[in-house]
């Protein structure tokens, strides 16, 4: 196990090979992904730039990296496309402040567009790669895919429209979620998980707290970890896991009480439903937040059996499989 010592972060905002190293400023920061299409999102506030360099940020740059971890496992946490910058602006009388969100993938999610027919014996492989030729252009590339199948179409396929409700399309057809991760397009099936080594969270791992049982899944904190990717693989010990308890109106409401017995054991089942019996959970969203002169440097998942698949208020925000299988 890597030691978990000497923050490391790397901020560096620009267009392409030309850009400004923040690192040695206070970076505040916060990066959501999760395993659906909606671009993933980062916050990201500097504190005490020049007004000159605030200014060229605001007026000039618009693309942002970040890179974070410990000294020895610091990667890549989010590459993106900067929406708004706001500031120079003022926190206290001493410290001034400027904010940045932006978004991964932003201008290929919104204006890629599809515009090529395939032949009869197409695969949805095909489908994908056609996917590909247009967001090209935005710079997104084949990250990994998984086997689509060699399933032949009898029909020709005229493709035309947004490449994300292709993909979309594509991805109910098999079984998949897709996401743009660095400018890398991932499709994985919802009873597969990313190529890798299963992650263990654990108190000698990092593991801040307890893991908390919820109606979504189960939900960890740990000290900051790039290695914590969706839809990869973590290992968490049951005995950990805080369980859930039912609410008052859960157990004694009128449609719990009117099915007696039947009813109660239904909402323990679907709280069951969340923990895995081998302790493997795939990950279903990842947060990263951190302080580069703060407390605050850690790293949030939400993840599900992965025996047991996605719970339906998962599904109901679009994460994992909607239909609650694998």
């Amino acid at each position: 196990m890597t030691q978990q010592w000497l923050r490391k972060v790397r901020l560096v905002v620009g267009n392409g090979s030309d850009g400004i190293d923040c690192s040695d400023m206070r970076i505040r920061f916060m990066v959501r992904t999760q395993d659906s299409q909606t671009p993933w999102h980062a916050d990201i506030t500097i504190t005490n730039l020049s007004n000159a360099t605030a200014n060229k940020i605001r007026k000039e740059y618009h693309e942002v990296y970040l890179e974070a971890g410990y000294q020895g496992n610091s990667a890549e946490i989010f590459r993106g496309e900067i929406l708004q910058v706001r500031g120079p602006g003022r926190e206290s009388p001493t410290d001034t402040y400027l904010n940045i969100l932006a978004s991964a993938s932003q201008q290929a999610h919104s204006y890629a567009v599809v515009n090529k027919t395939l032949a009869a014996g197409h695969t949805f492989r095909d489908q994908v790669d056609a996917c590909l030729e247009a967001l090209k252009p935005y710079g997104v590339t084949a990250g990994y895919i998984t086997d689509l199948g060699s399933t032949k179409m009898p029909r020709g396929r005229a493709m035309f429209g947004m490449a994300r409700n292709q993909l979309r399309s594509i991805c109910m057809s098999v079984g998949a979620a897709c996401f743009i991760d660095g400018k890398k397009l991932n499709i994985v099936k919802y009873g597969e998980s990313l190529p890798g080594n299963t992650t263990v969270i654990n108190s000698e791992t990092g593991m801040i707290g307890m893991p908390i049982q919820t109606i979504e899944g189960v939900e960890a904190r740990c000290l900051l970890n790039p290695r914590l990717k969706v839809t990869s693989l973590v290992k968490i010990d049951e005995a950990s896991i805080q369980k859930a308890k039912l609410a008052v109106d859960q157990v004694t409401g009128t449609a719990i009480a009117s099915n007696g017995a039947y009813g109660n054991s239904l909402q323990q089942n679907m709280l069951d439903f969340n923990i895995d019996p081998d302790g493997t959970y795939k990950i279903l969203q990842v947060t990263h937040i951190g302080d580069t002169r703060g407390t605050e440097f850690y790293t949030d998942v939400l993840c599900r059996s992965y025996a047991h698949g996605t719970s339906p208020a998962a599904g109901a925000r679009g994460l994992g499989d909607p239909s609650g299988s694998n």
